[in-house]
């Protein structure tokens, strides 16, 4: 089976905005690329069927049932696909394993998968079920329920204010606390229950269970990490996108690219961030809040 044959099959994770992402990384066909967040290969199938057999595709996760997922979809292919379960800010390290100095292109997508927050193992959505987990590499780190635990009231209420934008996070945080246990994604939906009003429900509890993952998986220290080197391993002329899907990820990739044009070394492609089609939106509602910005190294 080729790429293109994979490419028709059905996935459990639609990638957003694929024609936009291989318009801006302009694919040349023996070039070498990374996927920082490969998941099921979305995009990754894309890129691949574009590459030659000369070219080399990369791809990072830290989801290692998703990392499975795609080294099936690819394991026919033409063209192999260099899969390794970590982290997209680790990859300086892979590639010296690789003895590859420079890549054409770097792709990240910051969302979270339809298969992630469908997980009623995982925890990541409100509307599952089960443990309240929200780890991306369930082999390491702290669960949610263990982090919420540990914090002290005051800490959890700044973590739901900064990184979900939540207006409430005082009173969530406190309700939190006064539970005897909270373990469960249940759990915490009736904490937030408890201190909201149910008009505006779902977008609170959209934010906190955001403030929390974010926190769990230490994703802005992650992305700040990759913002720091990701220009030293482009060569010129390579490019990058990155897809993030909320303020707090545009905003620093946005400052990134703006100090890096002013010290001459990128051009900045997208004046603005590009958003999904309204058919795109309508056809897959979590691409809504999408927001894509490429740039090109140019020194």
């Amino acid at each position: 089976m080729n790429a293109k044959a994979l490419q028709e099959q059905p996935q459990l994770h639609i990638p957003v905005m694929a024609s936009e992402v291989l318009t801006y990384l302009n694919l040349q066909p023996n070039g070498a690329y990374l996927d920082g967040t490969i998941g099921a290969g979305g995009h990754a199938t894309q890129i691949l069927n574009q590459l030659s057999a000369n070219g080399k595709l990369i791809g990072i996760d830290r989801d290692a049932e998703a990392l499975e997922i795609c080294s099936k979809h690819f394991s026919a292919s033409a063209q192999p696909v260099l899969l390794y379960h970590s982290s997209y800010d680790q990859f300086p390290g892979i590639l010296k394993k690789l003895g590859i100095s420079e890549l054409n292109g770097m792709v990240l997508d910051l969302g979270i998968s339809t298969m992630q927050l469908d997980s009623d193992s995982r925890g990541f959505g409100f509307k599952t079920n089960g443990k309240l987990d929200m780890r991306f590499n369930e082999e390491t780190g702290e669960t949610a329920a263990e982090l919420i635990s540990r914090l002290s009231e005051r800490e959890l209420a700044d973590f739901i204010y900064q990184y979900g934008e939540e207006r409430h996070s005082r009173k969530i945080a406190r309700t939190i606390k006064s539970l005897k246990q909270l373990t469960t994604v249940a759990d915490l939906k009736e904490a937030v229950r408890r201190s909201t009003p149910p008009h505006q429900r779902n977008k609170s509890l959209a934010r906190v269970f955001q403030a929390i993952r974010i926190a769990v998986n230490s994703e802005l220290d992650k992305l700040a990490i990759f913002l720091d080197h990701f220009n030293d391993y482009l060569c010129i002329g390579g490019r990058v996108v990155i897809m993030s899907y909320h303020s707090l990820e545009d905003r620093m990739v946005k400052h990134c690219f703006r100090s890096l044009k002013q010290s001459g070394k990128l051009k900045v492609l997208t004046k603005k961030p590009i958003v999904p089609s309204e058919f795109e939106q309508f056809q897959n509602k979590r691409a809504r809040s999408a927001k894509l910005r490429a740039a090109e190294r140019i020194a």
